[in-house]
């Protein structure tokens, strides 16, 4: 393990096993061409994250290149419950081969008893709830699994509300809030402890889950649109209420959602991370940001790569901001949020 730490908001890693047919998760200790590897996060210092089920769209199935905003269509729920459980079936599977190097953790004990064994944290998110019914009865077997947190939606429309297209330049306001089915959803979610994810949530949406929740408002892989004006970012209104809710915001790495030009090009250097965090510290406090990855999920820009190239970032934020701070963008703001939503 490298000598510093770094606990990640978001990753794809499940979607991308179950996709390779790795079901047991063995291509993520034996090597993959990836993001993710254990040899890779060892490298660069991935010490724990939230490890994301995410279901593909139906097949045949993709944006409207006609539309106003590329939004996906709606999925089926009957496939997307199969494939969840299968997902998380993947991330149990690979605890309990090699507890030694990655451990599903439910508790902030939890985590930092891995953390101390030297074995990679995993909480366990869903990316989108296509495999919840309105019953919310899956919920409850997923929480029993593991479960700890969850968008109700990723970047499509279904019976929870209504996910963020990508694009650029727009606003995030681009349709109605959460269903009736959402708000129960988010009050289940904190009865039970689960983190409510406002990644990929449209604006009408964050808002709803802003007037219903008590807890820490939390986005755990998006940037400042203030910045880049992509419609996965999030606008000053926004952060002053995840700032008021002492909630946090976990900085994506993925190019589109950092580039002042909002390109998917990898050619993205340190300088417009460090734009984004600048930004998001101004609105959040030093407590209130973190980072989010979207390893195995989203373009990285080439100066990091992958897992492996943690350690260039960490140098550049160390640069910027110094130890202290460095240490709290990068492990402690993570741990402190979580503490105080899942204990």
């Amino acid at each position: 393990m490298s000598d510093f730490s770094i606990f990640d908001g978001h990753n794809d890693l499940l979607s991308c096993l179950w996709a390779e047919k790795s079901f047991t998760g063995a291509a993520f200790f034996a090597g993959r061409d990836g993001d993710l590897t254990l040899e890779k996060c060892r490298k660069g210092g991935f010490a724990g994250g939230f490890f994301a089920v995410w279901v593909d769209g139906d097949p045949g199935t993709g944006p409207d290149p006609m539309a106003v905003y590329r939004e996906f269509p709606a999925i089926d729920a009957g496939r997307a419950q199969q494939q969840t459980a299968a997902q998380i079936a993947v991330l149990l599977r690979m605890c309990r081969a090699r507890p030694d190097a990655i451990r599903l953790c439910r508790s902030i004990a939890e985590i930092e008893s891995a953390h101390a064994a030297g074995a990679i944290a995993a909480i366990l998110h869903i990316e989108g709830c296509e495999g919840i019914g309105a019953d919310l009865d899956e919920l409850h077997v997923y929480h029993a699994a593991g479960l700890r947190s969850l968008g109700p939606v990723w970047s499509r429309p279904n019976i929870f509300g209504h996910g963020v297209p990508f694009n650029f330049p727009a606003s995030a306001d681009t349709g109605p809030g959460l269903t009736d089915a959402g708000r129960r959803l988010v009050v289940e979610c904190e009865s039970l402890g689960v983190l409510v994810d406002l990644s990929h949530l449209n604006e009408a949406g964050f808002w709803d889950v802003a007037k219903i929740s008590a807890k820490p408002l939390v986005a755990t892989h998006s940037n400042a649109h203030a910045v880049t004006a992509s419609t996965r970012n999030l606008t000053d209104k926004q952060l002053a209420a995840i700032a008021e809710s002492r909630g946090l915001v976990g900085v994506n790495f993925g190019c589109q959602f950092l580039r002042l030009d909002g390109l998917k090009n990898p050619d993205t250097d340190a300088d417009d991370v460090l734009r984004h965090l600048d930004h998001l510290l101004t609105h959040l406090g030093e407590d209130g940001v973190a980072l989010g990855s979207d390893f195995d999920g989203a373009m990285m820009p080439d100066f990091i790569g992958d897992a492996a190239g943690l350690p260039k970032l960490r140098t550049a934020i160390m640069a910027t901001y110094g130890p202290e701070l460095t240490a709290k963008i990068t492990w402690g703001n993570w741990l402190n949020l979580l503490g105080r939503v899942i204990g």
